[in-house]
């Protein structure tokens, strides 16, 4: 067991080392590394202790990003800028296949939804990634290779699909002459959606002056529109839905009915649902009666 445990050590770690080796050629690291390479990225001691206590505790930086969406993922390097600190390569590496995606400023890989950005005079490396897809989820690796070792900042990819859905299932009842009141919540959407757009049957209601008495409520936050009908009639019932910018339609069914035919129709729903029990009942006793001859 022993054997295999070290076996797997040492190739989960070998494709870091192989590549650290191809990057320093003709390098070899003095004895006793020092350790002011660790100054790349941090400024005071402070900031150090801090770095030392997340690589302790393994936390990364998490960056959440819309599908289809554009992903900026930065790497700063203090001092580097300036050339002060010669002789070092910056690399970022996506980790589930060890793919090494940039060298400096050039591009290792045919997708071109992937480049590294690195204003003149900047202590930023930022790995772009154009219209991001659910693939690209996942942890990435800056590596900063100098000759005195390695250092580096993982970043996690997380890629998300907004969902938009309203409030109170699948069928609304209200009375005629009250208010049809519909919210629908946006959830999932790290930016909020640049329109949310109702429906009636088909038929888009945000703006209609035709029926009147009709508005529409958008609040930020944990995104949610609110749609209010006031004074509903009988031709408000139908089919209502809600759609982002970012989301796929949601629906609800209203009907809207005098005082005694809802009770009618509730009492339909109930009858059936019971009369679905029974018949349920019945078939699963009879089933039992014929397995038990």
């Amino acid at each position: 067991m022993r054997d295999r445990l070290s076996w797997y050590m040492v190739f989960l770690i070998l494709p870091t080392i192989l590549l650290a080796r191809s990057f320093n050629k003709d390098r070899q690291a003095p004895n006793g590394h020092p350790s002011e390479w660790k100054a790349l990225w941090y400024s005071n001691l402070e900031e150090l202790q801090k770095a030392n206590e997340i690589h302790q505790n393994n936390t990364i930086t998490n960056v959440t990003v819309q599908l289809g969406d554009t992903a900026f993922l930065h790497c700063k390097i203090r001092n580097l800028a300036d050339n002060t600190i010669p002789d070092t390569e910056i690399s970022w590496i996506r980790r589930r296949d060890w793919h090494v995606l940039t060298n400096s400023i050039f591009t290792y890989t045919n997708d071109e939804r992937f480049q590294v950005l690195h204003p003149e005079g900047s202590d930023d490396w930022i790995l772009q990634v154009k219209y991001v897809k659910k693939r690209d989820n996942g942890i990435y690796e800056c590596q900063i290779s100098r000759s005195t070792g390695i250092v580096s900042h993982f970043v996690n990819l997380n890629i998300v699909m907004p969902e938009a859905f309203i409030l109170g299932g699948e069928e609304h009842h209200v009375d005629v002459g009250s208010t049809i009141n519909l919210v629908c919540i946006i959830k999932k959407s790290p930016t909020p959606p640049q329109y949310v757009f109702w429906y009636h049957n088909n038929r888009m209601i945000n703006y209609d002056t035709t029926r009147g008495r009709i508005s529409v409520q958008n609040e930020p936050g944990p995104t949610q529109s609110r749609l209010l009908i006031h004074n509903a009639i009988e031709s408000d019932t139908g089919n209502y839905s809600c759609s982002a910018s970012n989301t796929k339609l949601t629906s609800i069914f209203v009907f809207v009915t005098e005082g005694d035919k809802m009770a009618a129709i509730l009492r339909r729903k109930n009858s059936s649902s019971q009369q679905t029990v029974c018949t349920f009942t019945l078939n699963f006793l009879l089933l039992l009666a014929f397995q038990s001859r």
